[in-house]
Parts: C-alpha cells; sequence; structure tokens
C-alpha cells in the first residue's frame, strides 16, 4: 500500500483541493509498519530532541510498549520514565500532574492512545516543548490533530494543543489490541460522514467556513475499510494499516485546518455530553460511543433533509442555562452557546435561506452522505456497539443528551437546525 499522500503532506507538497497551492502538516515524522521492534531509537534521533526525554505511559502501556521505548532510548537520552496510574482521566487536574513531571525535560513522548496523547500533547504545548508518540492502540484519530480533549472544571472541550514532531505505528501492537478498542478506532473513523454533513450546512446557511481537503484525504482509505470491518477484526494487517492510514489523515485534516471541526460535529456534541453529565457506568471507549452517536445524527440528518425547515427563534437565555447546569458550567456552556443561537434577528434571514435554497442546500448534503443502513451495517459486521444501551446509558438520557447536547458548544449542526424548527423532540425516539 503507498503511502504517497501522507509522504506528500509530510513534505509539504501535497495539492490543495480548494485553492492554489500545496499544503502539508507540522509532524516531520511519520511511520507506519509491521514492526517497530529495534527500530525506536533511530526514530526519535532524527526529530531533534534535546537530551532529557519524559517517556509518559500508564500501567498498560507500560507493559506493552513504554518500557521498550525506555530501554532503546535509554542509552542515547536521559530518560524520566513516567507512569500514569492504570485508566487516567484526561481533565486540568492530570494535565497538572505531567506537567510537574516533565518540567526538567526537553521533549515529550507519549506511548498510549486517546487519553495519554491528549495528555501529553497538551501538557507539553503548555510548556512549548516538542512531543512525539508511540500509538499502542488503532482506538481514535486524535494521535496527528491538534486539538486535545480535556475536561476543565467539569466541561469536556476541545482544546487547542499541538501536532506531534514524530507519529509511530507498530501494526502488529496494534492488532494485538484488544478487539475494543480496534472497533473504537472504527467507529471513531465513521462519522466523516455526519461530521462533514454538519459542517457543511453551516457553511450553506450560515457562511462558516468549510474545507473539501479533510474529506479528500479520506477517499482512497474509508470504502476499502469499511468494506473490511471483518477482516479487521481477524487481525489482518493489510486492513490494519487502512484503520491507521485513515485516523492519521483524518488527524491531519483537522490539524490543517486548525481545528477539531471537520471531525467533530453533533455526534461528538451528543458524545460529550453522555462524557459530561451522564452517570457512573462501565468504562465506554470513545468510539465506541461515537459509532452509537453517529447511526443517531445519520437517522437525524436524513429526517431533516426529507423536510423543507422552518425556524423560529431560541428561547433559551443564560439563567436557564445556569439553573440547568449550575453557576459555572452553565455560564461557560452559554457563552459558547449565546454565539451561535438563533436570535430574532436571524430567524428571517435564515428562513429566507431555507425558502430560496433548500432543495440545493439538501442535494449538496445528500451527496456526501452514506446512509444510515450502510454505517449501521459496517459496525454489525466488525461487532460495534449499536443501541445506548450497549453502551451503558439508559434511553430516556441518552435522547436528553440528543437534546441539550448542542448547548455544550458553540457548532451549529442539525442538532440546532432540528431544535430551531421545533422538529427535534417529535423524531427523537427514531434516533
Amino acid at each position: 500500500m503507498t503511502n504517497d499522500t501522507l509522504d506528500r503532506l509530510i513534505a509539504g507538497t501535497y495539492p490543495n483541493p480548494d485553492s492554489e497551492g500545496t499544503v502539508g502538516v507540522t509532524t516531520k515524522a511519520l511511520t507506519i509498519a509491521p514492526s517497530l521492534a529495534g527500530a525506536e531509537l533511530d526514530l526519535v534521533k532524527p526529530l531533534g530532541f534535546g537530551p532529557k526525554l519524559a517517556v509518559v505511559s500508564d500501567k498498560t502501556t507500560q507493559d506493552i510498549l513504554g518500557a521498550r521505548v525506555v530501554r532503546a532510548l535509554a542509552g542515547h537520552y536521559n530518560v524520566n520514565n513516567i507512569v500514569l496510574p492504570d485508566a487516567p482521566y484526561p481533565d486540568d487536574t492530570t494535565v497538572q500532574l505531567v506537567r510537574s513531571a516533565t518540567t526538567n525535560c526537553d521533549a515529550v513522548i507519549a506511548v498510549g492512545s486517546g487519553v495519554i496523547n491528549d495528555i501529553c500533547k497538551y501538557a507539553s504545548a503548555l510548556d512549548r516543548k516538542p512531543y512525539a508518540v508511540f500509538a499502542t492502540a488503532p482506538s481514535m484519530n486524535g494521535y496527528t490533530s491538534v486539538n486535545a480533549a480535556i475536561t476543565e472544571h467539569g466541561h469536556k472541550k476541545s482544546l487547542s494543543a499541538q501536532a506531534p514532531v514524530g507519529a509511530f505505528f507498530d501494526l502488529t501492537i496494534l492488532a494485538q489490541s484488544p478487539a475494543r478498542m480496534i472497533r473504537s478506532g472504527l467507529g471513531d473513523s465513521l462519522c466523516r460522514t455526519t461530521s462533514q454533513a454538519d459542517w457543511l450546512l453551516a457553511h450553506l446557511l450560515l457562511d462558516q467556513p468549510y474545507r473539501t481537503l479533510p474529506y479528500v484525504l479520506l477517499a482512497d482509505d474509508e470504502g476499502p475499510l469499511f468494506e473490511s470491518a471483518e477482516a479487521l477484526m481477524a487481525g489482518d494487517i493489510a486492513t490494519m494499516e487502512r484503520l491507521v492510514r485513515t485516523l492519521v489523515l483524518s488527524g491531519f485534516g483537522t490539524a490543517i485546518y486548525g481545528t477539531s471541526a471537520p471531525a467533530s460535529q453533533g455526534e461528538h456534541l451528543i458524545s460529550h455530553y453522555i462524557d459530561m453529565l451522564g452517570p457512573d457506568r462501565p468504562m465506554v471507549f470513545h468510539g465506541e460511543q461515537i459509532g452509537v452517536t453517529t447511526l443517531s445524527m445519520a437517522r437525524l440528518q436524513e429526517a431533516i433533509l426529507a423536510s423543507a425547515p422552518v425556524i423560529v427563534a431560541e428561547q433559551e437565555t443564560q439563567a436557564s442555562f445556569v439553573a440547568r447546569y449550575g453557576d459555572e458550567l452553565g455560564k461557560s456552556c452559554w457563552a459558547d452557546f449565546d454565539q451561535k443561537r438563533v436570535t430574532p434577528e436571524k430567524v428571517d434571514e435564515m428562513n429566507h435561506r431555507l425558502n430560496s435554497r433548500w432543495p440545493a442546500i439538501r442535494d449538496q448534503i445528500s451527496a456526501i452522505l452514506l446512509g444510515s443502513s450502510h454505517l449501521e451495517s459496517v459496525l454489525r459486521k466488525a461487532g460495534n456497539p449499536l443501541t445506548p444501551s450497549q453502551i451503558h446509558v439508559a434511553r430516556d438520557f441518552y435522547e436528553q443528551a440528543i437534546v441539550r447536547s448542542r448547548e455544550i458548544r458553540n457548532r451549529f449542526t442539525f442538532l440546532d437546525l432540528a431544535a430551531s424548527t421545533g422538529t427535534l423532540n417529535r423524531l427523537i425516539t427514531g434516533l
């Protein structure tokens, strides 16, 4: 399988489909190989890090790969081996813990997957130190992004961070990941279609920025990956490479654009709401949850596109948010929501645009959808969760998450369109 797209992005020579010229990424080195055993030092040395390195893992990823990386680097660098407790939580407290432990280090190397990577990329960005990552599971698309999902004061946010200088993927290790983590990566990949539809809606209805580049990058790998869901779960290395490429390219798409918008829209809002405000439950991987919320968003988008929307003004106020979420979280969420809420001043212009352009808007968005039945088939073949109960969420709370999740971030999605037209509550039982 060729790495031409990845190579050109690293080199800064990838043709920009949205304008003249070329685009690239700040990541200097990317290696996806059947095995990286024995190559760890040779991968890190060209990155130009100083002599003092922090290698950050948790107890599980330390055993999987962290100890091997430390041994490989110890003869050439002064290595501070930082092992967090199992299942560390990506919040401001853990970020500060890592910052304190890496004070005297020149660079940070994350050994892990979503949580370890997000903690390290955010902590290192705050301290203006470079970082690299050795992946231990193909569980999410954030390895090469410039954002980190961090909870601050109870509000889960996508915060500006930095891309890794180097990102390294040992396919043998990834293929041996727990099945649920592989399914998580597949589930996180599935939301391309719903994220793109939401982002395009905001562009066509509200003139918000939109780019095709993040999706052009994924075009060659997405279809073959989804067609090979069963082979992926059977340990096929070639299909695992497809999954890793899809995750990496999705991350690069967000890195080039500068925010998580291309890959995180309504389906992620529902998921974040569940994480922020849901009851205690058994552990669920991010991508497992995204697979379920993506199905809900796909069904909602299909239902809304089948109608002719008419918008009414929002009735929410800061006081209603504070009453619902408490003072600190309520004001934090309102600050985001207030930027996109449909005020009386906006209603006439939005309805004029919907009335005059709806067939064109509908056709443009419909052309990029994969369809909820196809998405469900992909997840079913891989054994992924399909329903709220399979991610340990009660149906009534899941419906609450669908209705309220649009309130936690300034992103206008089909959730907002459905709520503003008064149809969200009516459609919710079918999502």
